[in-house]
């Protein structure tokens, strides 16, 4: 953090928009990876509605032990197989990648497992539902370097963000002062089951034995965004949470808030509720020079009075927020015609419009190909080799991969939640050791 402050406190650096290191669309490559998608819910099928437009993502594979969500998966991936058991799945030779989307506390067996029976895995975010169930996926993972693995942290693949953080590194903001986020929508969270044995079961999130409550399965996301763009990890957290409108027994607070501390005294400040929906969700990053909003695909930058020119802002797009005026940031800009108008006439000229679950699958497909074809590369050149060699040999690939998160990422993410989650029912202040982010 304190080099990254450094070089923002360096003053500003001409960028242009149209100059962004973002990820163009591109044709897929090599042949189709085929997919199991182990946990039919909502959303796992919303991943199955998802994979299903994407390019060489054919679906052989869907697996539940619930009958009635296996049957409505298989409305939408009518030529896959059916399993009730993930093992038997895994046992499936067709299968080359898994996409696990079972909840939380139940990933690190089935992603062990999957590794173990060779398949390429995709877990969702988080990894798990405690810091050491997330440490031994992430060891897994990092055991079977010859099989992609990717975390489910779908802002890491948004080429929207990507090229943002690319922005950030500039200095067009100045020096980093504080940053805060939000997600709000009026749910109670909760799903409705024929039996009170099948709601309890469907309703894990709302209990502290098996969730990380509203922080740690929502806005991990928010958190581990924020760690990205400012290139740190927080030193504290400090959290409040309390049940303010849906008190219906749960374990976890509907309504949270949380300060995150980082170094050089810069703060992030967050929070979630269940309760009320105004004003959804966004990200702020307040700079001296500017402040950065992100809001789904779209982005704006406020410059301050006495912020250095940069040139290019001059053209850029512009939208108007009550009394403040917005430069429009968007990955590969190519219009740098001046406009004034509302945030949907900008998105227009935005290509990168799809879902951040679209971008990290998309991500998952092209990145498994050039994982796989860098293995057989390296075998028939160099013959079997030990894995730790292989690993090394992998690193050199990541300029063919899209961005997507790794083991590494999802592990931090995951821990960085837990403890904001623990902040929050204590109503306390955590100090989060380094040494806690450490695999060994």
């Amino acid at each position: 953090m304190a080099g990254m402050m450094a070089m923002m406190a360096g003053g500003a650096t001409a960028f242009k928009p149209s100059e962004a290191n973002a990820q163009e669309s591109k044709p897929p490559i090599g042949p189709p990876v085929k997919f199991g998608v182990i946990g039919c819910g909502y959303h796992g099928r919303d991943i199955l509605s998802t994979l299903a437009v994407l390019p060489n993502a054919p679906v052989v594979a869907i697996c539940d032990h619930y009958g009635a969500f296996l049957r409505r998966a298989g409305r939408t991936a009518t030529e896959a197989k059916r399993y009730e058991n993930y093992k038997e799945l895994l046992a499936d030779e067709n299968v080359e990648a898994v996409v696990i989307a079972t909840p939380s506390h139940q990933h690190k067996d089935i992603v062990i497992d999957a590794l173990k029976a060779g398949k390429h895995v995709y877990c969702e975010a988080p990894l798990a539902s405690s810091i050491a169930e997330a440490r031994e996926i992430a060891l897994a993972a990092r055991k079977y370097p010859r099989l992609n693995f990717q975390a489910g942290l779908q802002f890491r693949s948004d080429p929207q963000r990507d090229f943002l953080v690319d922005f950030v590194r500039t200095g067009s903001w100045g020096r980093s002062i504080f940053s805060r986020s939000q997600w709000h929508k009026k749910t109670n969270w909760k799903r409705a089951a024929p039996t009170n044995e099948r709601e309890r079961e469907i309703n894990w999130r709302l209990r502290g034995e098996s969730s990380s409550g509203v922080i740690g399965e929502i806005g991990i996301h928010q958190l581990d965004a924020n760690s990205w763009f400012l290139g740190s990890r927080p030193k504290a957290i400090t959290g409040f949470g309390s049940t303010v409108l849906w008190d219906d027994g749960r374990d976890v607070p509907d309504t949270v808030q949380i300060n995150m501390e980082y170094e050089g005294g810069v703060n992030s400040s967050m929070d979630i509720t269940l309760c009320n929906s105004f004003d959804s969700d966004y990200e702020m990053y307040y700079g001296s020079d500017a402040a950065l909003m992100v809001r789904g695909s779209q982005a704006w930058m406020f410059k301050e009075a006495d912020a250095p020119m940069l040139g290019w802002e001059v053209y850029a797009k512009k939208d108007t927020f009550f009394k403040e005026v917005g430069i429009y940031l968007v990955a590969n800009a190519t219009k740098l015609t001046t406009v004034t108008g509302s945030g949907d006439d900008a998105a227009k000229d935005n290509e990168f419009n799809d879902t951040p679950l679209y971008y990290a699958l998309e991500a998952f497909i092209h990145n498994t190909y050039v994982h796989q074809s860098g293995v057989e590369d390296f075998i028939e050149s160099f013959g079997e080799a030990d894995d730790e060699i292989l690993a090394e040999y992998l690193t050199e690939l990541k300029e063919s991969k899209k961005p997507a998160a790794g083991y590494q990422e999802g592990f931090e993410a995951n821990v960085i939640a837990i403890k904001a989650h623990e902040a929050t029912l204590a109503n306390k202040r955590i100090e989060i050791e380094d040494s806690l982010f450490d695999l060994g």
